[in-house]
């Protein structure tokens, strides 16, 4: 795994869904809702922390971003149906 520097931060990339998870979690439990995000744009992002917070980003590097916040309004009421009338069993 220490064969180069890409698989190393591919490895520590892939543990930061670790205290992500907590991060998520405890938000919940607190009442403040989060939103995992990936697929964003790593160079736009990488030039604003370099040039707006003065991280190294030859030395850091942004594995995945999170949201948190409260929702503007409560989600519908889920409506469990029973499950014999969503189902229909063939023999």
């Amino acid at each position: 795994m220490l064969d180069s520097e890409r698989t190393i931060f591919d490895w520590a990339c892939k543990q930061t869904y670790i205290p992500l998870a907590n991060m998520m979690t405890a938000a919940a439990m607190i009442g403040i809702d989060s939103c995992l995000m990936e697929g964003f744009e790593t160079e736009k992002v990488d030039e604003l922390l370099a040039s707006d917070f003065d991280i190294d980003t030859g030395k850091f590097g942004v594995s995945y971003m999170v949201a948190f916040g409260y929702r503007e309004a409560d989600p519908p009421v889920k409506i469990l149906q029973l499950l014999e009338n969503i189902t229909k069993w063939y023999n």
